[in-house]
């Protein structure tokens, strides 16, 4: 189906075609209050399309970001598994670049400080860059991270380069998908580094997402979805260069770049020309990597449909776990509601006693499970399935098990 009314973030291309569908969908991190159940709720459309020109994926639907993103309830320190890799990443950066007192670290899409904490800590100028005003006013307040309520953009990037605010190190982990202008935001990132600086940039990996049909990381937050071959082409466009690239387990399996400017980089390593190549070779350029994919996530709804219905007949009551922009999209498109899961926990606080975008869940603190004992918890959050397990390990010792839904659907 051709996407004829929309044209490529990024190289402006008009011929799309879309190769998946999940129907309207309610805004994924619009956790409901109360009041809010019986209000109407906004729904769009949620289409996936391929850019022969550029190779990018992306959806059609562009909802303004001040909608989006101005009040945000995702806080990054509540999980424990992004605190361990900032401070690894940062421990490592620390001693590869030699910062201290003159440097200066910047990340975009800063969320609470979850990252800049460890700059700081070793006495590194930070700033944070966050538009959501609530959790920004968190990482100044509780972490003392100096931060900007702002989007991130070339006009921002020149306002900070007139102040001399050039950056050895910019941070952008799991921004690049949320944004709409990313020629904007490429230029910005160049304006913004040091002749000799670096951006590590962190983008979930669309071949992961094919791969292992986790369909349910769509949303209207992810306007993007990429690889290595669309972003190499992105940025150099604006006279960047991929240096290096490393795979990364984070977010369902990620790509981590470390970009630096054309002009005065070093030549790409032999781990970004190797996977160019194998991107070629395995057609990722090419719509035809992308046309199957359509079946594969309706027959895991299918199958994730009849899975959870055996076991609410089975057993009784059900749970969910990870009130997460992923969970809404699985239960909209699956169509797992109050028919089959009696709540859903989160460890986020903010997100406590809301209500899932679409389902209407109820969201409770994960303490519940201990109190209720639903024989099955079906883990929207499956990312973090490792870190979610150990810290139930009193639910699955009294006979709790959990539901993990994709590649395909498990009980464990």
């Amino acid at each position: 189906m051709s996407a004829s009314l929309f044209t490529c973030r990024s190289c402006g291309a008009a011929d799309l075609t879309i190769f998946l569908s999940l129907g309207r969908m309610p805004l994924a991190n619009a956790l409901l209050t109360a009041e809010q159940l019986h209000q109407p709720e906004p729904t769009y459309p949620l289409d996936v399309a391929f850019c022969p020109h550029c190779a990018l994926v992306q959806i059609t639907e562009t909802v303004p970001p001040d909608v989006l993103f101005r009040e945000y309830l995702y806080f990054s320190s509540f999980s424990d598994t992004m605190l361990r890799h900032a401070r690894e990443l940062v421990g490592g950066l620390l001693a590869g670049r030699k910062l201290g007192r003159d440097s200066l670290a910047v990340e975009v899409a800063s969320n609470d400080g979850y990252l800049l904490q460890y700059y700081k800590q070793a006495g590194v100028p930070v700033l944070g860059i966050e538009p959501a005003r609530n959790v920004a006013q968190v990482a100044e307040a509780e972490r003392g991270i100096p931060t900007l309520c702002e989007f991130f953009g070339e006009a921002l990037a020149r306002q900070l380069r007139t102040q001399d605010r050039r950056a050895d190190i910019i941070h952008a982990h799991n921004v690049l998908a949320h944004v709409a202008d990313l020629n904007g935001f490429v230029r910005g990132l160049g304006l913004l580094l040091k002749d000799d600086g670096v951006a590590v940039i962190e983008v979930p990996y669309v071949k992961e997402m094919i791969d292992r049909c986790e369909f349910d990381t769509i949303y209207h937050e992810h306007l993007c979805y990429f690889s290595l071959t669309a972003l190499d082409r992105l940025f150099q466009r604006h006279g960047l260069m991929i240096q290096n690239v490393e795979p990364v387990p984070i977010h369902g399996g990620s790509l981590q770049l470390f970009v630096g400017l054309a002009s005065t980089a070093t030549p790409a390593s032999p781990a970004v020309q190797a996977l160019l190549a194998e991107e070629a070779a395995w057609g990722m350029d090419r719509l035809d990597f992308y046309q199957d994919f359509a079946h594969q996530v309706e027959s895991l709804k299918a199958d994730l449909c009849r899975l959870m219905k055996d076991l609410k007949q089975k057993d009784g009551p059900l749970a969910a776990y990870g009130a997460a922009a992923k969970g809404s999209t699985l239960l909209n498109y699956v169509g797992i509601g109050r028919e089959t899961l009696d709540f859903v926990v989160d460890r986020n606080i903010h997100k406590q006693g809301r209500y899932m975008p679409g389902v209407h869940l109820p969201i409770y603190a994960p303490e519940i499970l201990l109190e209720r004992m639903p024989g099955h918890v079906l883990l929207l959050t499956w990312n973090f399935a490792e870190e979610i397990m150990a810290q139930q390990a009193e639910y699955l010792g009294r006979g709790g098990r959990f539901v993990i839904p994709a590649p395909e659907p498990r009980v464990v």
